[in-house]
This record gives C-alpha cells, sequence and structure tokens, in this order.
C-alpha cells in the first residue's frame, strides 16, 4: 500500500507539473502584423476568402478589402449603413453583406467586388449573416424583429422568414441541411432545416448565459457557443446534448473552429483570445489566453493557413463628467487595425 502511495504521488506530482509546465511555458501564439485601415467608423464582422486571402471587413458605413500577406487595401464597397456581417459564396461568386441600418443586404460579385443589388430583408437591423452551400441559400439574422430572411442566393430574392424565439446571433451551417443560430436572449440554439427553412429544435445551452459567438467541428459534430458568463459551452450538433463547458475572456462576440488543429477561439472584447483544444470529441481543455487588444471582440479563421484576424482600434479616455458611464469610449481617429494573430511554428 506504501508503494503504491509512493508511485501514485509520484505520478500526481508529474502530472500537476506537465500542467503548470503547460500553463506558465511560453505562448503558441504570437500577433504577426498589425494592418492599419483607414476611417474611424465602428465595426463588426469580418471574413476571409481562403480561396484568395482577401479579409472583408465591416467598418462604418463601408466594407473594407484587403490582402491578408500584407495588408494591402484592394477595394472598398460603399453604401453598407451600419453594416454587420460578409457572408463569402465561392462557389456563386458572390458576396452577401447586412445592412443593420436600412435593413437590407447588399450582394456582389466576390472576384471584382463589383455591385449587383440591394435586396430589402423582411425584419429590421439584419446583422449576422451566413450562406448555406447546400442550399445556396443567404440566412440573415434580424436582431430586432426576432425572425431570419432567407434569400436565394442564386436568384438574389427572398424566399421565406423564419420566426424564432427571440434575438438571433451568430450562425453555422453543416453543409448538409442544418443551420444553428444562437438565440442570445433565450440562451438557447436554434436548429434550422435549410431546405424547408423550418426550426426543427430549439437546444438550451445551460450553464451558459445570452451567447454571441458560434462555431462548428462538423467533422465530429461539436458546437462551440461563446456566452456572456465567461463560458464557452459545448454542445453535440445532432442531439443538442451539452458536454461540457469551459472559461473563457470576458466580452466575447465571436467564435471559429480550425478543423486541421481542432482548435477553437473565442475573441474577448477584454483583449484576449481564448484557445481550446479538442483532445477527442468528448474531451476538451483550455490551452491559453492570448494577449490581443482591447475591443478586439470578433474574429475570422483562414482554416488554410490558421492566421486568426481580429478588428481593433485604441480608445480615447472617457471623461468624468460625461455623464453617461455606460457609453462606449470614441475611436481615437487612425487607429483602426486588423489584428494578425498566427501559431508560433
Amino acid at each position: 500500500m506504501k508503494k503504491f502511495i509512493i508511485v501514485a504521488s509520484c505520478f500526481i506530482f508529474l502530472s500537476v507539473t506537465s500542467i503548470l509546465k503547460a500553463q506558465t511555458g511560453p505562448s503558441q501564439y504570437r500577433i504577426a502584423n498589425k494592418f492599419p485601415v483607414e476611417g474611424d467608423g465602428g465595426w463588426d464582422y469580418l471574413n476571409v476568402d481562403e480561396s484568395t486571402g482577401r479579409i472583408f471587413i465591416s467598418h462604418g458605413t463601408v466594407v473594407n478589402v484587403i490582402d491578408e500577406k500584407d495588408g494591402k487595401l484592394i477595394g472598398t464597397i460603399p453604401d453598407t449603413k451600419g453594416v454587420h456581417g460578409i457572408a463569402i459564396a465561392t462557389d456563386l461568386n458572390k458576396a452577401f453583406i447586412s445592412n443593420g441600418r436600412d435593413s437590407s443586404v447588399t450582394i456582389i460579385n466576390l472576384s471584382t467586388l463589383a455591385f449587383i443589388t440591394k435586396v430589402t430583408v423582411t425584419g429590421q437591423n439584419p446583422d449576422a449573416i451566413i450562406y448555406d452551400p447546400f442550399s445556396h441559400n443567404v440566412f440573415t439574422y434580424n436582431g430586432r424583429t426576432a425572425n431570419a430572411t432567407v434569400i436565394d442566393g442564386l436568384a438574389n430574392n427572398v424566399i421565406a422568414t423564419i420566426k424564432l424565439d427571440g434575438k438571433p446571433e451568430n450562425s453555422v451551417s453543416n453543409g448538409k441541411g442544418k443551420v444553428y443560430v444562437n438565440i442570445e436572449d433565450m440562451s438557447e440554439i436554434a436548429v434550422i432545416n435549410s431546405l424547408t427553412n423550418i426550426v426543427e429544435h430549439t437546444w438550451s445551452i445551460s450553464p451558459g448565459e445570452e451567447a454571441s459567438g458560434l462555431a462548428l467541428d462538423n467533422e465530429n459534430h461539436r458546437l462551440f457557443t461563446v456566452c456572456s458568463n465567461k463560458l464557452m459551452v459545448i454542445l453535440d450538433a445532432s442531439s443538442g446534448r451539452v458536454i461540457t463547458s469551459l472559461p473563457i475572456g470576458d466580452g466575447s462576440d465571436g467564435a471559429v473552429f480550425d478543423p486541421a488543429l481542432k482548435r477553437a477561439y473565442s475573441s474577448n472584447g477584454e483583449g484576449t483570445l481564448t484557445v481550446v483544444q479538442e483532445i477527442s470529441p468528448d474531451e476538451f481543455k483550455v490551452l491559453e489566453n492570448v494577449t490581443t487588444q482591447r475591443g478586439a471582440r470578433t474574429l475570422t479563421v483562414n482554416k488554410k493557413t490558421h492566421h486568426i484576424f481580429m478588428s481593433a482600434a485604441e480608445y480615447e479616455v472617457a471623461s468624468p463628467s460625461a455623464g453617461n458611464t455606460n457609453r462606449r469610449p470614441a475611436i481615437k481617429p487612425g487607429t483602426f487595425v486588423i489584428l494578425d494573430v498566427a501559431p508560433v511554428k
């Protein structure tokens, strides 16, 4: 018995030592570049076209398009009032942009960035937007009217409106007829059939609350939803079963998954990037919280290069006499950048 205790104690010591080394060792990520982008407007989502290495950035009333290698400005898409998101459809050679202020979607040619048309949605303040390659439909989620507008990506016209339980946030498609969307104020995920445009299931994300970002491991059918109570909740995408939850940073508004590295990422407005490793379909651990920049709360990942891109800017110091303490500080002019976060080789 004593021998067993000694052996067990040694094993525990070695295990704890290895965990501490993993936690206190050098970061596995670095900020490789900071690409300055002209303009002082706010931002929301950004997306990368992996086929060309172009990053599409929501930025005030325009979408900036830059080269992910050097940050060079390729083009600017105007008249996207209150822009939120950009959905990329490489098979259609189109991009779809959600404009919150005039409740519309701008459709452009993906190669030339030329304007094709603008479609009015069937709700108010379209926010998150995704393209589903299975149905060739675009789903835009209307934050003020608790519904989703479905646009035929081929014909560029509205074909359906889907009523939702509450305020929709980010969404993902499995490319096989299922679309998942966070319902923020209900702390649930709605599952939509992308052919019938019917909500088939609603799943609780408890213990998570008020989820925003959503990501999917399509191979192992795992959903990663990031929540306002500083948790990443991981669910089975087939059944809705909550597998586990892990701590993340404060102020997360985005999540992505890199299938080659088997890692999920949460962009946290406090200025960190939480990296979660999928060890197996039912085992996950936080690798680290990478220091980024305050306000960098949304992100995209190029799954080919494994680089992560985040929008950020510096803020003015709020005046104590300003009165409204809940008001977001003003952005310092000329400080808007795209952070290029890369794995350390």
